[in-house]
């Protein structure tokens, strides 16, 4: 892979997908972002970019998903 002229790591579809699925989970941007191995401030925008909603008022821990 090469890098492009900002030296940024372009987003996969695996990624995007991941995304998603973990926003259904009701996780936080700082956990999705974990889970992805990106910032909170990329994680958000590559969420309002592809319409995908966030709703941090009212997430789940990963140990309620787990139970």
């Amino acid at each position: 892979m090469t890098k492009n002229s900002t030296g940024l790591r372009p987003w996969t579809a695996t990624e995007i997908r991941k995304l998603r699925g973990l926003a259904q989970k009701k996780l936080d941007f700082g956990k999705i972002a974990r889970a992805l191995n990106r910032s909170a401030g990329a994680t958000a925008a590559k969420a309002q970019t592809h319409g995908i909603d966030v709703d941090v008022r009212d997430y789940k821990t990963a140990r309620e998903i787990q139970e």
